[in-house]
């Protein structure tokens, strides 16, 4: 009865450390990917911004 005991619960205890490992990939999967997207936001920000500060520069110059 032990053995089926210990069976059951060695199992059990593998089952639910299974399902948590698989939560927290899942987890920093989404993680990763909610950080790739935010940077690739901040990129073209940036990139936006470069622009429309060279487009007022062209236009200070021709301006002057």
């Amino acid at each position: 009865m032990v053995k089926v005991s210990t069976f059951f619960a060695m199992s059990l205890g593998a089952f639910l450390f299974w399902q948590s490992m698989d939560k927290l990939h899942v987890w920093i999967a989404l993680r990763q990917d909610e950080k790739q997207e935010r940077m690739e936001r901040e990129a073209e920000i940036r990139r936006v911004r470069g622009e429309l500060l060279q487009q007022q520069a062209k236009q200070e110059d021709s301006l002057a």
